[in-house]
């Protein structure tokens, strides 16, 4: 889904076509603004909604990673209002002056809904939370089948056990593939010292011949499926598969992981800002977070929403929402410049070609 394919480096540029989400009737004088968001990452209901309630129309866009995402919006091409980027990408989008500072006195939903934890996780990338709203967060981690393995998992070690030979599943991405091998060898997942990153394409040829594939989605399927033992998986995609299998358990490594961010941000050039400023405030509204929470199953970071949720064990889940302070070593993916993706891409085709 949305944050599995959200790191591929080397995909090449598509050209989408802009469709307007929402009844035509639903638009009125009060302008337009256009949306260029994941796909399957919000609830259409809430675009009608949002259009019923303020009769400004929304025009929809769906991309598939950030980095199709951006030369897009570099370009200046499309014009853009709301993006819904990863973190290292606004970190990079902020570098190359491409986000206009978002007026906080026309969010207020935003300052008075979002938990003060993710505030403080997008300093990462944002350091003064300037340009970028949280929308949705998890972690990655592995997910497992009780019936299928052994003994208790907790580490990223289980992945290169030989008992699971031909059952292991990874991720087909760049950064998510060397941030497992970084930190099992106890290094930073945002690292750019050659000698790390060549231990880690080690790590990674040495597994190989015992992962049954890499791929993206296929991770939820196969495992709901029983096609395989163990799959590095995202935690949003975790509690969907929970509900079909439940044999299946996700846990968060000892050594660490990657917590990650994606948020609303507003283009520099944006020609709706105003509409902009407010469609992003009623995607923070409790209500309309909780629908978009209950359709796509990534956690949300709105505590008023996560309040709202009926069943308490998805509103208590360690899954859905996990105590971070709980656990060491977690991160989030920063921009590493250009000669770092290089140097990223071509370790990950020297694994990929071994």
């Amino acid at each position: 889904m949305k944050k599995t394919v959200a790191l591929l480096l080397t995909l090449s540029l598509a050209v989408l076509p802009l469709t307007a989400c929402g009844s035509a009737s639903s638009s009125g004088s009060n302008g337009e603004v256009v949306v260029y968001n994941w796909g399957e990452y919000i609830d259409p209901d809430t675009i009608s909604m949002f259009e019923e309630e303020t009769g400004i129309k929304v025009i929809y866009d769906e991309f598939e990673t950030n980095e199709i995402m951006f030369p897009k919006i570099e370009a200046g091409a499309s014009k853009y209002d709301v993006v819904c980027p990863s973190d290292y990408m606004i970190k990079k989008m902020i570098e190359n002056d491409l986000l206009a500072e978002i007026n906080y006195d026309n969010v207020p939903n935003a300052k008075a809904n979002i938990g003060q934890q993710y505030w403080d996780m997008s300093k990462e990338f944002d350091p003064e939370n300037k340009y970028s709203v949280p929308y949705c967060w998890g972690t990655v981690g592995i997910l497992y089948n009780k019936t299928m393995v052994d003994g208790p998992v907790d580490s990223w070690s289980i992945l290169w056990n030989e008992k699971y030979a031909d059952n292991i599943l990874m991720q087909d991405s760049v950064r998510d593939a060397f941030m497992v091998a970084l930190k099992l060898n106890g290094y930073s997942m945002n690292s750019v010292n050659p000698e790390e990153l060549n231990a880690a394409k080690e790590s990674l040829i040495a597994q190989k011949p015992l992962v049954q594939a890499y791929v993206i989605d296929q991770v939820r399927d196969k495992m709901i499926g029983n096609e395989a033992a163990i799959g590095v998986i995202y935690s949003g995609e975790a509690i969907f598969t929970q509900r079909e299998n439940p044999d299946l358990e996700y846990v968060i490594p000892k050594e660490g992981t990657n917590v990650w961010i994606d948020s609303w941000v507003i283009t520099k050039n944006a020609p709706n800002k105003e509409n902009a400023e407010k469609f992003i405030d009623f995607m923070c509204r409790p209500d309309i977070a909780l629908k978009n929470f209950e359709y796509i199953t990534y956690s949300t970071p709105n505590d008023a929403a996560r309040e709202l949720i009926e069943d308490e064990d998805i509103r208590n889940s360690k899954i859905a929402f996990p105590t971070l302070s709980d656990y060491s070593n977690l991160e989030t993916f920063t921009y590493l410049g250009e000669d770092a993706d290089a140097l990223y891409n071509e370790l990950w085709k020297e694994v990929k070609s071994s």
